[in-house]
């Protein structure tokens, strides 16, 4: 995953343009993907697809020729969405295209101007500092034009058509953590998920921020209802503590089962309410679908000083960290996958379960008593009602003994899913 973020790293990504085509072409490598194109105008619900942007290179040269801000050095130095710019001003007319981090002087920050027509550059303020007055060449070698914005998909085929998304954004440019992390933890995660035979369709969207949800959206309105739970993957490398953040509707399934998932391991974490604003769980969470999609990520958004800045490098994200999230993930997706509702078949009384050879399945086993009362439980709150979470949080007991308390009693013949 780390060797992943660190080829992605150089990129100059935006929310359209052949830096997102390259990311894809090099996550395809990785998974068979399904790229869309959505042609400029496009009406994507409130929103319009804008004209695709694509850069070639940029600078701010001195009067030797000498590039004092340089494209080619990072992809953050340029404002994203800057338009062409090819003129020669006073440092006194450029500083007002210029942005810095005063309180982080060797660091460069990372800005846009996406909607409005704007160009600029971004450095470190020790660099600007160290300028001369005098005049500077000026040079924005980019072009805005009608062209596509682009998304792509993975699906891996589960046991029902029902699905559980799991989306993040490719629309940044070099930086790691926000969110290259969780491109690589995506990846990987549908390559695991591959692997075995889930029971829910997994799909993965790798889409721009905002605009790329709302177009993933817009044209698959008409079956929105396929699914059922959802995970939006963010800052996924960082070394803070893990960080769910609910959905809007703070109760969907996802919700319980990630609070259940990281209450019952040993790893450091916080839970967070919903809020509208983020990354694009709002967008799936927005009343008009009420998804249940919940956010996970370490360190949140802006929680960070490195955040978008030139300090979220590849050095700054944990090949550790990254793996920590990814099994997370797996975690909470076998839990998704066999929490069931089942159905006990013989409700009358306890049922004689050491004819059965359940008991006697038990011996020697050193969790013999909590697997037995993992079976108590199934059986009392088999009432097509209550799913195994429900089991796992009114015990006390580990959703794993849950479950195979109940494929026991299945087989015996005393449940039905």
């Amino acid at each position: 995953m780390h060797a992943l973020v660190e080829r992605l790293y150089p990129l100059c990504r935006s929310i359209t343009g052949d830096g997102v085509r390259a990311t894809l072409d090099i996550v395809g490598e990785y998974l068979p993907l399904e790229v869309h194109e959505v042609p400029t105008g496009t009406q994507v619900l409130d929103w319009t697809v804008p004209q695709e942007w694509n850069i070639r290179d940029a600078y701010v040269a001195d009067s030797t020729g000498r590039r004092v801000v340089d494209f080619a050095a990072s992809s953050l130095h340029v404002l994203g969405y800057s338009v062409p710019v090819e003129r020669t001003m006073p440092l006194s007319e450029l500083r007002a295209h210029l942005h810095t981090l005063p309180e982080h002087p060797a660091w460069v920050p990372y800005r846009t101007s996406y909607y409005k027509p704007d160009w600029g550059f971004c450095l470190a303020q020790e660099t600007l500092d160290a300028l001369p007055d005098g005049d500077y060449e000026v040079r924005v070698d980019s072009t805005l034009a009608d062209g596509h914005l682009t998304y792509a998909e993975h699906v891996v085929p589960g046991r029902v058509a029902e699905e559980v998304i799991v989306s993040c954004h490719v629309c940044h440019p070099s930086l790691a953590n926000d969110n290259l992390a969780g491109v690589a933890v995506a990846t990987f995660l549908a390559r695991a998920l591959a692997e075995e035979t889930p029971y829910y369709t997994y799909r993965f969207i790798f889409a721009p921020g905002t605009i790329g949800a709302i177009t993933w959206l817009a044209r698959n309105a008409e079956r929105i209802d396929r699914v059922r739970h959802g995970l939006v993957l963010a800052c996924a490398g960082d070394r803070g503590r893990l960080t769910y953040k609910r959905s809007r509707r703070g109760d969907a399934e996802i919700d319980r089962v990630m609070a259940h998932v990281l209450a019952s391991s040993v790893r450091p974490h916080q839970i967070k309410e919903f809020t509208p604003y983020g990354y694009d769980e709002r967008q799936y969470c927005s009343p008009g679908f009420d998804l249940g999609v919940g956010s996970l990520s370490r360190t949140p958004y802006a929680g960070y000083p490195e955040y978008h800045t030139s300090a979220d490098n590849p050095d700054f994200v944990s090949p550790e960290a990254m793996e920590d999230t990814l099994a997370v993930c797996r975690e909470a997706f076998a839990v998704l996958d066999r929490n069931r509702r089942y159905v006990n078949l013989s409700p009358y009384g306890e049922p004689q379960l050491g004819r059965r050879g359940l008991y006697a399945s038990l011996g020697g086993r050193s969790d013999a008593q909590q697997a037995q009362m993992a079976m108590l439980w199934v059986l009392s709150m088999s009432d097509g009602e209550h799913g195994l979470l429900d089991v796992a949080e009114r015990s006390g007991l580990p959703f794993d003994s849950v479950a195979g308390a109940a494929d026991a009693l299945a087989a015996a013949g005393l449940v039905k899913a």
